[in-house]
């Protein structure tokens, strides 16, 4: 059987230098066209695999899966079927891709098969049960540290000892592309007066990766940091909005609420986990010592670049952050485990976000909070104006790639459109 990730893997479909999707990715995500209803898609190159057209061909016979779970609005009944047969499915479809092989090549089942990307529209590829969003950066959590609190003692004295984490808002989580109104709440701007009704004003991204589930699990059980990658499907993209004002008021004392709830966005294409693997490195050494729980074997880090960038509705965009996905110091594994560990049980399709993710240096800071370190120092943007935080009518573009060996796995855009707020 071909093995997807082989590097020397070739294909008959024109992939575009630099793209995001050659073969040895082929994420999984849902479309839909005036032609095609809401159904399971795998993108390679510019183009997009249409699994349901697939199987009635007769070309994913062996593995006896029903139409329904392929034209469906959302990846969870296929992601159900297992990790053992969604890799042998994404295997499968490397052989059927790869440039020697005819089977679809010279069907005439292959002008249904494939698909044009620009002429689909991609939807949110996962109904998402519960949503758990971490705060696993150390450089992230030392920065609002020593901007807020003591700035010797910028990490609180838990953070080093356990993954900080708070249950968000699954229902306002939403695809690439869909605009998000400005929210509106109480902040209060001057400590000795009032507070005040009105729009956000320090309205942020936070750079973050998500990553969803594969497989449930029972109330009262636990999944430990050696089994946890039995149940990560894959990753995707995520913009976890902030609104800084309003979180600064509301967060003392049980943390983040209507700061988090108006929106978030996650990338339309699901990488495996499996596609992911040739980036793994390894991670922080963790002092003090953490509890066998938590501890962990192997490489649980992953070496994939990260870029924000800002757009105004008729401007040039601006990069404002190159960081990476290595810059975790409570690595995936670590996450699931502690999630679990009180009994708490999980399910096909929940989504777990990394928290912001910045470096060591000022170009890799993951949030806009940071990189104008609370407004003191504006972004020039290349048309003449500035940027401490998000300003209306902004798109927020992330972007992230792995590449090794020659061969560059990425995620595609997570893109998110900010309209004023409604008032």
């Amino acid at each position: 059987m071909v093995q997807a990730n082989d590097p020397s893997l070739k294909t008959w479909v024109e992939i575009p230098a630099n793209s995001d999707f050659p073969i040895q990715n082929l994420p999984f995500g849902i479309f839909e066209s005036p032609n095609h209803s809401p159904r399971v898609g795998v993108a390679i190159g510019e183009k997009i695999v249409d699994l349901l057209a697939l199987n009635r061909a007769g070309l994913l016979s062996e593995f006896d899966i029903d139409d329904s779970i392929l034209e469906n609005r959302y990846l969870n009944d296929l992601i159900s079927l297992g990790k053992a047969k969604t890799s042998k499915l994404r295997n499968r479809l490397a052989d059927l891709l790869r440039e020697d092989n005819d089977e679809l090549r010279d069907n005439v089942a292959r002008a249904k098969v494939m698909v044009k990307q620009s002429a689909a529209t991609m939807l949110l590829p996962i109904n998402i049960g519960d949503y758990t969003d971490f705060y696993s950066s150390m450089d992230h959590a030392t920065n609002v540290g020593k901007m807020f609190r003591d700035p010797e003692n910028a990490l609180l004295p838990n953070w080093k000892h356990l993954p900080v984490g708070y249950h968000g808002r699954a229902s306002s989580i939403v695809v690439s592309g869909t605009p998000i109104h400005r929210p509106v709440g109480q902040t209060k701007p001057n400590d000795d007066e009032p507070p005040v009704y009105g729009p956000c004003r320090l309205l942020d991204f936070e750079l973050e990766m998500a990553f969803v589930t594969g497989k449930g699990t029972a109330l009262g059980s636990q999944v430990s940091t050696a089994e946890a990658e039995e149940f990560i499907f894959g990753l995707a993209l995520f913009n976890d909005l902030s609104a800084r004002d309003i979180q600064k008021w509301e967060y003392v004392p049980l943390g983040p609420f209507l700061a988090k709830n108006f929106g978030s966005a996650m990338s339309p294409w699901i990488v495996t986990l499996e596609a992911l693997d040739p980036f793994r490195v390894d991670g922080y050494d963790q002092d003090p010592e953490v509890l066998p729980y938590l501890k962990y074997e192997g490489k649980k880090n992953y070496d994939i670049n990260l870029e924000v960038a800002i757009k105004p509705e008729s401007g040039e965009e601006k990069v404002v952050c190159n960081s990476n996905f290595k810059y975790m110091y409570w690595n995936m594994c670590q996450q699931l485990a502690h999630q679990t560990v009180t009994g708490c049980n999980i399910n096909v399709g929940d989504l777990y976000a990394s928290g912001t993710i910045s470096g060591p240096e000022e170009n890799e800071f993951g949030s806009m909070l940071e990189i104008s370190w609370r407004g003191t120092k504006p972004v020039p943007m290349p048309d003449g104006t500035e940027r401490k935080f998000i300003q209306d009518k902004d798109s927020v573009i992330l972007r992230g790639y792995g590449e090794r060996d020659g061969v560059r796995i990425g995620f595609g855009e997570c893109i998110t459109p900010i309209l004023p707020a409604k008032i």
